[in-house]
C-alpha cells in the first residue's frame, strides 16, 4: 500500500442469507482513502453505508474480499488483537452518542484509554477539550449536557486515543442544522490540527458536501 493510503478495501462483499432470500449488503467494494483525507459515504436507506463502515472498522466480517488499515490486513487479526486494534488505531462516533450516563464528561472521555490500560496524555485531552468548548464542562454527567454538547464529547472521546481513523456514524442525524454545521466544522477542524482521518456516514447532501470527497452507495456497490 502507499505511505500516503491508510485505508483500503479490495472486492470487499458482505450476503446475507442464501438463495432467494440472499441480501447483497455489500456487493464488491474498492476504496481507498488518503491520511488526513475527510471522506462523506452517502446513500440512500440500506445502500449498504452502514454496513461498510461496520467493516472498516472491524466492527464486523465480510463474507469475502480484504480491508488494510496502514500495513495491517484486518483478516490477519484474531478477535482479541482485533479489539486492541480497533481501540489503539480507530476511533468511532456515533449517532446515539454512546456516553456512559453515571461517568461524568472527562471520564467519558479518558474510558476507552484507561480500558486500554494507557495513561490518558492530559494536556493533548486539555486541548481538546478547549477546542470543543468544553472545558467548562468536565464535571457534568451526559444527561446535564445539550445534544450538542453530548455530541461534542463524543468527538472528544473518539479524538482523546489518537487514532489514525475517525468513522462517524450519522454524527449529525439528532442535531439541529445549526449545530450540525458546528460539530462538521468541529471534524474538519480535528481533521486538520491532528492529521486523522474521517469516514462519515450521512443522509444529508449539504453535509456531505462540506467533506473534501463524496462517495456515493447504492445496492452495496460505489456508484460515484
Amino acid at each position: 500500500m502507499s505511505t500516503d493510503i491508510i485505508l483500503q478495501a479490495k472486492n470487499l462483499k458482505k450476503y446475507y442469507g442464501k438463495g432467494e432470500t440472499e441480501v447483497r449488503a455489500l456487493d464488491g467494494i474498492n476504496l481507498e482513502i488518503e491520511t488526513g483525507e475527510f471522506v462523506a459515504i452517502t446513500g440512500t436507506s440500506g445502500s449498504g453505508k452502514s454496513t461498510l463502515l461496520h467493516m472498516l472498522g472491524g466492527l464486523d466480517t465480510p463474507t469475502s474480499g480484504t480491508i488494510s488499515v496502514g500495513n495491517t490486513e484486518l483478516s490477519g487479526l484474531n478477535d482479541e488483537q482485533l479489539t486492541v486494534f480497533r481501540r489503539r488505531r480507530i476511533g468511532f462516533i456515533f449517532q446515539n452518542y454512546n456516553l456512559i450516563p453515571t461517568l461524568n464528561v472527562w471520564e467519558n472521555i479518558v474510558f476507552p484509554v484507561a480500558m486500554d490500560g494507557q495513561k490518558p496524555d492530559r494536556e493533548f485531552i486539555r486541548e481538546i477539550l478547549q477546542l470543543l468548548g468544553l472545558e467548562q464542562k468536565i464535571y457534568s454527567l451526559p444527561n446535564n449536557l445539550s445534544g450538542g454538547q453530548q455530541q461534542r464529547v463524543a468527538i472528544a472521546r473518539a479524538l482523546a486515543s489518537k487514532p489514525d481513523i475517525i468513522l462517524a456514524d450519522e454524527p449529525t442525524g439528532n442535531l439541529d442544522s445549526r449545530t450540525s454545521d458546528n460539530v462538521i466544522a468541529l471534524l474538519h477542524m480535528t481533521s486538520r490540527k491532528f492529521h486523522q482521518t474521517i469516514i462519515m456516514i450521512t443522509h444529508n447532501p449539504e453535509i456531505a458536501q462540506m467533506t473534501d470527497r463524496m462517495i456515493r452507495i447504492e445496492d452495496g456497490r460505489i456508484i460515484s
